[in-house]
């Protein structure tokens, strides 16, 4: 199997988990500085590797100083660019686990390639194939599904409207393809070093969000920092593997293995947490894993 394609899974698997340990380890933690926090954990944990793969040019720090200064303007705004919309996806979607169950939010949340897709469309200029037109009908029925309860057959079209975890998870599903498409051009076309781009976004969503976390800071009990720790952890390897599957794939096949997280998240959630109507969002997530799955085709 493809090294990006098994990337790619691993990150759903990792990722998928970190959702769970979010809800349960995290609730009561304001998102800026929870976010903050996580990604400096993150960097201390993935910057041995970055120093250990990145040889110094031969007249040592003071090339290295030029080269920086050097760097193409394009390449900044794209790595800026990449970690706003990380940034507002991930606070996004914080805010609408902590009003939702993680079953209920994740299926809705996973529905990136829907706007994947488009944007490579219009953006870069990939053809979109029928199949991957009926992947996004399938991932959109999944958004139904999730918000279904035994009633009228329309109250979950209005319970996503009116729901306001449902709109958190949307919207920040639509950063999170604006994030995605940066990292397909960050990697592929201005080819970034993969050890590099991961610490640069994480500092870079982190220095987005610290005014937010400096006027809201989280006050960290001693008993939760092996927990800051492990998330750190957890996001270290995601951002890795992530990063490794969009430096060789698409970004329509990276990002929907990728959100096949949902299902990890929602079976975690269904079983270790008890959250109501499992069946039904277990369904949801199934579905946007098809509809994804198609889109990839």
């Amino acid at each position: 199997m493809d090294a990006g394609l098994l990337s790619a899974i691993g990150a759903a698997v990792v990722w998928g988990t970190y959702i769970f340990v979010l809800k349960r380890s995290f609730s009561g933690y304001p998102p800026a500085g929870l976010t903050v926090l996580i990604n400096a954990s993150a960097i201390a944990w993935f910057l041995p590797v970055t120093v250990a793969t990145t040889d110094l040019p031969p007249d040592g720090v003071g090339g290295l100083v030029r080269g920086i200064a050097g760097v193409d303007p394009a390449a900044v705004a794209v790595v800026a660019g990449t970690a706003a919309a990380t940034a507002a996806a991930f606070v996004l979607f914080l805010r609408a686990i902590d009003e939702g169950d993680v079953s209920y939010v994740t299926p809705i949340n996973k529905v990136v390639p829907m706007f994947v897709l488009p944007l490579e469309v219009l953006l870069l200029g990939e053809v979109l194939a029928p199949i991957q037109v009926a992947g996004v009908v399938v991932a959109t029925a999944a958004v139904y599904v999730a918000n279904y309860e035994p009633g009228s057959l329309i109250a979950p079209l209005v319970g996503a409207v009116h729901s306001r975890p449902a709109q958190l998870a949307l919207l920040s599903a639509a950063c999170y393809a604006v994030s995605d498409l940066g990292k397909r051009v960050g990697l592929q076309e201005l080819a970034i070093p993969g050890t590099l781009w991961v610490p640069l976004l994480l500092a870079g969503a982190g220095l987005i969000l610290l005014p937010a976390a400096v006027r809201t800071p989280p006050a960290v009990n001693r008993a939760d920092v092996p927990k800051f720790l492990a998330a750190g952890a957890l996001v270290a390897l995601g951002e890795h593997l992530t990063t490794v599957a969009f430096a060789a794939l698409p970004a329509s096949v990276a990002s929907p293995v990728i959100n096949t997280q949902a299902i990890v998240a929602v079976v975690l959630g269904g079983v270790v947490l008890g959250e109501r109507y499992f069946r039904v969002r277990l369904v949801a997530a199934l579905l946007a894993v098809v509809g994804v799955a198609m889109i990839a085709l």
